[in-house]
């Protein structure tokens, strides 16, 4: 068995070596970060984004999902709204 010693000169290399690998991996994420279209509308989303968008309460948007003026789905105890059934109840609204 070989015993090999570390020196000071070794560990500072090391140091030296992980940041510069760490900054290159920082680098990496926050390019394809910034390369991630930030205007992609979602096609269905969650209540509580609904609700903000619209400034509505809950039992609000409870009345448009029971009265059938919004598509919606339910996946695992959340409910989910079609974007552009919520787009044409402004539309709709406007007019």
């Amino acid at each position: 068995m070989e015993i090999s010693l570390l020196t000071k000169e070794d560990l500072q290399e090391f140091k030296i070596q992980l940041l510069l690998d760490i900054e290159r991996i920082f680098d990496e994420k926050l390019h394809s970060v910034r390369s991630t279209p930030k205007n992609i509308d979602p096609e269905w989303i969650r209540s509580k984004s609904v609700r903000a968008f619209m400034n509505i309460s809950p039992a609000t948007l409870q009345n448009l999902r029971v009265t059938g003026k919004v598509k919606f789905k339910k996946v695992l105890g959340s409910y989910y709204y079609n974007l552009d059934d919520l787009k044409k109840l402004f539309e709709n609204e406007k007019g």
